[in-house]
């Protein structure tokens, strides 16, 4: 908490210059500037402190909402000083070096209004993007096709579609209408197999209940399996005790399966599909980073499998990849994971790719490949923290599985 508040006040400071020059100086801009800053802290206070916002009837949701669009506009604009702030330093110490050797010139001190009007309507266009974001890009599904070729999948092999999703974070979505039109799409596409790799909600198994008949409806052909993610656990919530934590995991995963869904707790069902066996394999959440809780056993959901049979992972946190699956003596084929949400914010023009969460993981959305191991990070089909996208919209991915020519 002591990190935001510095990070809060220290950017409005530095913000504040920018905002102070268009604004001529005025007491009545003052107040309204810092007004935002008490808003957005008090916000971001109740965020953090469950029992006054249960209390005071607000959403986490919602205070995370109001933090962030009260805080962005002077984060950005401070981000576009930092340059100008920059060159002005190295001028002055270009002066310095200059009046050792006889070399004077002036300087202009300050920002100049031209750059405070870049550096404020920066800021104020990147907030309307995230208005925007909210208000049109939630339930905005992008249908992505992938077509996969397994190393163990003979040459002519018929084919197994997939669909995946991830991250629903129930307790973010209200539309059931928007919702129930996406899973419409998905059961038009027809698939063998859908996957969902975790968090289901944010923090409490009630959050999907109001979905729970929308989701029921999706149909394959060999099933619905799904994981746990890192909320599903319920670790980020103020329970009374740990019966109360227990009793609502309890509840979560009682809902997959009231929903026909296969949950898979560090385990595997092997199915046939055109007369050959492909496992599909589950794991609960196991990060690389401590940030995160490591409640998965790879070697429990693969112990039994013999090596010629092509093995489908899921595993909600990419950073798994990396640190255990493609290390591990069993060739798993194809691993399925999210997380990551693309930060819900990035760009994503033809093969050029950027968010600022690629910069935590290196494996933050789309398709990797390792000596002939593939990991796809779906970018998430729910929301949490900022309630919208921003370039990065909510996915559903259909992988066409071909054999190995």
């Amino acid at each position: 908490m002591l990190f935001f508040l510095f990070l809060i006040v220290g950017t409005d400071l530095y913000a504040f210059r920018a905002y102070e020059l268009l604004a001529g100086g005025s007491s009545w801009f003052t107040w309204v500037y810092f007004g935002i800053t008490a808003l957005s802290f008090s916000a971001l206070l109740l965020f953090f402190l469950f029992p006054l916002r249960e209390r005071l009837g607000l959403s986490r949701q919602g205070a995370a909402s109001v933090a962030f669009m009260g805080f962005s506009p002077k984060l950005f604009t401070a981000l576009l000083l930092v340059p100008a702030d920059i060159i002005q330093l190295l001028l002055k110490v270009a002066g310095i070096i200059g009046g050792w050797f006889g070399v004077s010139f002036t300087l202009a001190s300050g920002i100049p209004v031209w750059y405070s009007w870049i550096a404020v309507g920066f800021g104020l266009l990147i907030t309307l993007a995230f208005v925007y974001g909210a208000l049109f890009n939630v339930y905005r599904y992008a249908t992505r096709k992938v077509q996969l070729r397994l190393m163990k999948l003979p040459a002519d092999f018929s084919g197994l579609r997939v669909v995946q999703i991830s991250d629903i974070h129930s307790g973010s979505l209200s539309d059931a209408a928007a919702v129930q039109k996406a899973v419409d799409s998905i059961n038009a596409l027809e698939p063998d197999l859908i996957f969902f790799t975790g968090d289901l909600v944010n923090n409490i198994a009630d959050e999907v209940l109001m979905l729970q008949p929308v989701f029921r409806q999706l149909k394959a052909r060999h099933g619905v399996f799904s994981i746990l993610g890192n909320h599903d656990y319920g670790d980020y919530y103020y329970w009374p005790n740990a019966a109360a934590k227990a009793a609502n995991l309890k509840q979560l995963k009682d809902i997959h399966r009231e929903m026909g869904w296969r949950l898979l707790l560090n385990e595997h069902v092997v199915i046939q599909h055109a007369g050959l066996d492909i496992a599909i394999a589950g794991v609960e959440n196991w990060s690389a980073s401590d940030r995160f809780p490591k409640y998965g056993n790879l070697d429990v959901a693969l112990e039994g499998l013999s090596e010629g049979t092509p093995i489908l992972l899921l595993s909600h946190d990419p950073s798994h990849w990396k640190a255990q699956v493609i290390h591990h003596p069993v060739h798993i084929d194809a691993t399925f994971s999210g997380h990551t949400h693309g930060m819900q914010f990035g760009i994503e023009w033809g093969k050029f790719r950027w968010s600022p969460v690629q910069y935590v993981y290196r494996q933050w959305a789309g398709m990797y490949e390792h000596a002939g191991k593939y990991l796809y990070v779906n970018r998430g089909f729910g929301v949490i923290g900022y309630p919208g996208r921003v370039g990065i919209l909510p996915e559903i991915t259909v992988f066409d599985f071909k054999g190995n020519s």
